[in-house]
Order: structure tokens, then C-alpha cells, then sequence
């Protein structure tokens, strides 16, 4: 019974055998191959690039002027020319449809490009009003501080006014000196105006 135990237990699989088994899937760390599409591909902002051009070139003087000559070299060929040379007799049906061809294509691209400038406008805008905001708030900071030094300057002793303290002391004390009985003795010699008589005999 034991052989028979054993064999049965080897023939059993692995744990991952069965999900080495099944068909493999995409795995998620690894990003997709890309889609066939039928539509042909293109680069929106190459072609949006593009667009601008053509619509700078549409607003310009010189447009005008080729777009004139060009009618003008049309319809004078088409009227003084040979018959058998020809393309677009009167009334100029084929130049009307390129006209119109022209502008069913122009107007799209002008608004493409309008757009672009919208969208470039609305992030200078967006970072105009963020530059303001800062500036508003660097000038608010600078306010305030500006009001803490003037306020503490407010409170600083400035050298005016401990001289006039000083001499508002002295000016005390000597009253005080003169009211105790020494009228002759000055607190401080170097300030005062007039020399006692017994100094200069003991200078010499």
C-alpha cells in the first residue's frame, strides 16, 4: 500500500503547473502594443503649427496681392486666349469653385488657429494672476514688517533724548547739591561755565 501511496502523490501536479498551463495574458507591468488604426495618424501640435502658418500668411498683404494677379492672369487668359487654350470659359465657373475651395479650407484653419492663441493666452493669463498674487502677497509681507521695525524703532532710546535725559538729571542733582548746603560744588567740572578760584592756584 505504501508504493501506491507514493505514486499517487508524485503524479499529483505542482501548485503553479496549472497556471503555467493556462494561456498567457497581458501582463500589467509592461504597457500594450499599440492599436492598428485605419485613420491615418498625425501629430496635432505639428499640425496645428502648420495651421498658424497658413492663417499668418492668409492675414498678409502679400496674400492679397498674389491672390489678385492669380484672378487677374485667370481671367484675362480665359478671355483673350486662343479658344482651343482655353480652360475656364465664361462665367469663370472653375475659378469660383477654387475660391470657394480655398475658403472652405481657409476659415477652418483661421479658427484652429485662433484657438491655439485662445488657449495660449488663457496660460498667460493664468500665470499673469498667479504672478499678482504673489507680488500682492510679498508687498502685504513687507507692509507688515515694515510696520513692525517702525513700531520698534517707536520704542528704541535715540541719542537726543538720553542727552536730554542726562542733562534733566544733572540739572536735578545740582539743585539737589545747592539745597544741601555745597552751592560751589558742580557734578560734572567739564560742563560747567566758570572755574573755581582754588584750581588755579593748585594747577600751578
Amino acid at each position: 500500500m505504501a508504493p501506491e501511496r507514493e505514486t499517487t502523490t508524485r503524479e499529483r501536479p505542482p501548485a503553479g503547473a496549472t497556471a503555467a498551463g493556462r494561456p498567457r495574458t497581458t501582463r500589467l507591468d509592461q504597457p500594450r502594443s499599440p492599436r492598428r488604426r485605419l485613420l491615418p495618424e498625425w501629430d496635432p501640435e505639428a499640425f496645428g503649427r502648420l495651421s498658424e502658418k497658413i492663417a499668418r500668411f492668409l492675414g498678409t498683404g502679400r496674400f492679397i496681392v498674389w491672390m489678385t494677379v492669380v484672378i487677374i492672369v485667370w481671367v484675362v487668359w480665359n478671355i483673350a486666349a486662343p479658344r482651343h487654350l482655353r480652360f475656364d470659359e465664361y462665367p469663370f465657373i472653375f475659378l469660383t469653385l477654387m475660391l470657394s475651395l480655398q475658403a472652405s479650407y481657409a476659415a477652418p484653419l483661421i479658427l484652429l488657429a485662433q484657438n491655439r492663441q485662445d488657449d495660449r493666452d488663457r496660460v498667460n493669463l493664468e500665470q499673469d494672476r498667479k504672478q499678482n498674487e504673489r507680488s500682492i502677497a510679498d508687498t502685504e509681507y513687507l507692509t507688515r514688517e515694515v510696520a513692525a521695525l517702525r513700531t520698534g524703532l517707536g520704542e528704541v532710546a535715540t541719542r537726543d533724548w538720553i542727552r536730554s535725559e542726562l542733562q534733566d538729571l544733572v540739572k536735578e542733582l545740582e539743585e539737589r547739591r545747592r539745597h544741601d548746603g555745597h552751592p560751589g560744588h558742580v557734578v560734572f567740572p567739564a560742563e560747567r561755565t566758570e572755574r573755581p578760584p582754588g584750581r588755579d592756584t593748585d594747577d600751578r
